[in-house]
């Protein structure tokens, strides 16, 4: 009966064995939650959370329900941005320290260590082939023996991680090494060709982790990059790239052109960022039904600096009479301002007069602002347009669901936009400050 009692108590514990992510950050005074992600190749599916302790130090317990396979620590927001990948293989634990400057060390894990391992390794090869070209080295012999080791290494690294999970990314990293002495010039050259050769975009692994992305975005910011006419430049990687990642699935393409179309929209390559929904993301929307993506594009495109301003119709006064207009026929100034503002809003209370204040010495019929007041109740509203005469009023009911907040793609207020005379797009400051620091360099 001691046995079976013994028995009954320990069986559920083996049954649940536990494993453990253990972590520390530093300096620990910047973190206070870490959140714990299982990704796979399209959506990342929540685990847990857990407070970072005064030492900086987490745990993060998996039972043995818990899939292996590729995890995700979260730790700030916004998460995209402060994230890292790690290898979970349901054998053993894993314990790592992540500082933002150096990045994340793995303590405990072989197949985690493994995989830096042959990542700093790589990295030393490719240093020392840097070195020779640098120094206009006519050692032949010394590159040879480079190459030779930069080949052995992948090879030796390859079989090390036979049946591992980071077998997959070794061998997507996997270098081009030729077979006999090149220039730079063509060394180089054959780098940016051969670059995808070896990175399967339909393996899930892959898929699951920041890989391919990062790769993407090293290809095109990076390997392939010219200086000279960096548009160009830019639209012929991507074309490149396409075209290696053209048999992976749809929802992964998808992801992958968001995530690059997304980073010129933020470094204000519009031009860089229309081509890429223009050539591929439109039609990947279309073909996945997805609505809320294509209006982002169109949305963005429309907005775009150089496009025709969304039109819509406002009251003006002339000859003491009310007339209305549409946007697209005024024939008032050289350049408009639209201005969206709210009367509940304080930044707008503080800006908007001194908007009144920077125009009223501008000679007439060189600017005119446009004042699109984003409003639940116009009473307030109403008593405060009093006080800018200057202005051509709209009043925008429903706020942030008005029609022409939503034409503009406008989420936060004041938002500034500037039109030449013919009411296409050539400014969209961020704040007043950057609105006159505009004008002053037009």
């Amino acid at each position: 009966m001691n046995r079976l009692f013994f028995l009954t108590v320990l069986l559920p514990s083996i049954l649940i064995a536990q494993h453990t992510i253990d972590g520390k950050f530093s300096p620990a005074k910047e973190y206070e939650v870490a959140l714990l992600y299982r990704v796979t190749p399209t959506v990342s599916e929540y685990i847990a959370n857990v407070k970072v302790e005064e030492d900086g130090s987490f745990q993060f317990q998996l039972d043995s329900t818990a899939t292996k396979g590729i995890y995700r620590i979260v730790y700030a927001i916004p998460q995209e941005d402060y994230n890292f990948d790690v290898i979970y293989n349901g054998k053993e634990d894993i314990a790592l320290t992540f500082n933002s400057e150096t990045g994340v060390k793995f303590k405990k894990s072989i197949e985690n260590k493994l995989l830096t391992s042959y990542t700093d390794s790589m990295s030393m090869v490719t240093q020392s082939i840097g070195n020779y070209f640098r120094q206009k080295s006519e050692d032949t012999l010394a590159l040879k023996a480079i190459f030779k080791t930069q080949e052995e290494t992948q090879s030796n690294y390859e079989a090390a991680a036979k049946s591992t999970i980071a077998l997959s990314f070794i061998k997507a990293n996997k270098p081009y090494v030729p077979k006999k002495f090149k220039d730079v010039e063509t060394y180089v050259s054959n780098l940016k060709k051969h670059y995808f050769d070896y990175v399967d975009f339909n393996n899930e692994t892959l898929q699951s982790s920041s890989f391919l992305e990062e790769r993407m975005l090293n290809y095109v910011f990076g390997v392939s990059f010219n200086p000279v006419d960096e548009i160009t430049s830019y639209k012929k990687s991507i074309d490149v790239f396409y075209t290696a990642m053209k048999k992976a699935p749809i929802k992964v393409k998808r992801i992958l052109l968001v995530s690059l179309w997304q980073q010129m929209a933020d470094l204000n390559f519009e031009s860089v960022a229309n081509y890429i929904a223009e050539a591929y993301l439109m039609d990947i929307a279309v073909s996945l039904n997805d609505q809320e993506l294509l209006h982002g594009l169109m949305l963005f495109k429309n907005l775009s600096l150089g496009s025709e301003a969304p039109d819509f119709s406002l009251e003006i006064e002339k000859n003491k009479k009310t007339l209305t207009k549409k946007l697209s026929t005024l024939d008032l100034a050289e350049r408009y301002i639209l201005v969206f503002w709210s009367s509940t809003c304080s930044h707008c209370l503080d800006e908007v007069p001194q908007l009144q204040a920077y125009i009223k010495v501008k000679e007439k019929g060189k600017v005119q602002v446009i004042a699109i007041a984003l409003e639940n109740d116009a009473l307030k509203w109403k008593e405060l347009k009093a006080k800018y005469p200057e202005f051509i009023h709209v009043y925008g009911e429903g706020k942030w669901d008005n029609e022409i907040g939503n034409d503009y793609g406008v989420t936060a207020t004041p938002t500034y936009f500037v039109l030449d005379k013919d009411k296409h797009i050539i400014s969209k400051p961020e704040d007043f400050g950057a609105l006159k620091l505009f004008f002053e360099k037009d």
